[in-house]
């Protein structure tokens, strides 16, 4: 049997030999950021009532109202971006990208931290195993709306920051439209490029055109509600924004949730931070669910019929809410 010494019980050896000034009897406490995942939970709830956020559909509308309306609510200036991209088949889809920006006058002129998720869901479950089902619209408790959720509980926190003029790095959030209407698994045409998240290729493209603010970086978040939920450092991100993601995985760590923000490297994912870097030149960091178990990279439940509540756990939320606070 090997006899192991705790760190601190070697502090306090040191302290008696006088090669350390003191030692204390308990490890040092990292404070926890305020976020409620009980608020994130309802906000997720909420968006499932409208039924699946598919672009142009009512339920979709529905939800764009109310996320501006929520943003306003906790203190957001709110830019609705509107335009047009071409979707898998070359027609135009229209984009509604929800912008909040929070910050002073007093912080105007600093550089802003981006965060996104994106609000649409996908018009088919094209991932289920019956060709039948392939034709329904997918829930999105998980592959969107968890992403949503955990932001609108930030803007909640910030509008707070904001009240008490405590909040001194100005913030937006981004709802961005479009990400899930990329080329189905079913359709058998030419095969376009780049018809995943239309939303934040429009909004990089015209940031990269006006920058009229400047980001210190960014962080998107997809898929970030699962019960087993597995957060790897994905590859475009550790390429274009390698300081941004440690920093941000160090967090994890320090708060406690090294196990679930993972040192594993996975392989590259197209998701929206794809196009904040490359096109917009944002250093940009995705924090998605990767599930090596499967062929796909991703849940079971991933573009099916079953991502409903059951996918989203609290404990997961407030890991995720709690790193993201912690680099405001």
């Amino acid at each position: 049997m090997k006899r192991r010494i705790h760190f601190l019980g070697i502090l306090c050896i040191l302290g008696v030999l006088g090669l350390v000034s003191s030692c204390s009897k308990k490890a040092a406490v990292v404070e926890r950021p305020a976020f409620s995942s009980d608020s994130a939970y309802v906000y997720i709830e909420r968006q499932m009532a409208f039924g699946p956020r598919v672009p142009n559909s009512a339920a979709h509308t529905q939800c764009a109202v109310w996320l501006i309306e929520q943003l306003r609510a906790f203190g957001a200036e709110v830019e609705l971006q509107k335009g047009f991209m071409p979707d898998y088949r070359g027609a135009n889809q229209q984009i509604y990208n929800i912008i909040g920006h929070f910050g002073t006058a007093e912080t105007f002129t600093r550089a802003r931290i981006l965060l996104g998720a994106h609000y649409d869901t996908r018009p088919w479950c094209d991932e289920e195993a019956e060709y039948e089902n392939r034709f329904y619209n997918v829930p999105g408790a998980n592959d969107g709306a968890s992403g949503v959720g955990v932001l609108l509980e930030v803007a909640r926190q910030l509008g707070q920051r904001l009240a008490d003029s405590t909040l001194y790095t100005p913030v937006d959030i981004i709802f961005f439209d479009c990400e899930d209407m990329g080329t189905p698994q079913f359709y058998t045409g030419a095969e376009r490029e780049d018809t995943w998240c239309l939303g934040s290729q429009l909004w990089a493209m015209q940031y990269a055109r006006n920058k009229l603010s400047m980001y210190q970086y960014g962080v998107i978040l997809d898929m970030v509600g699962a019960p087993d939920a597995f957060f790897p450092k994905e590859m475009y991100s550790s390429h274009y924004a390698q300081n941004y993601q440690e920093k941000i995985w160090r967090s994890a760590a320090q708060l406690g949730y090294g196990a679930l923000f993972s040192e594993q490297q996975s392989y590259p994912i197209t998701d929206d931070h794809y196009y904040v870097n490359y096109l917009a030149g944002v250093p940009c960091v995705d924090i998605i669910h990767y599930d090596v178990r499967n062929a796909t990279g991703f849940a079971s439940w991933w573009h099916t019929r079953n991502d409903d509540m059951s996918n989203i756990s609290k404990t997961t939320l407030q890991a995720v809410g709690e790193v993201i606070m912690s680099q405001l």
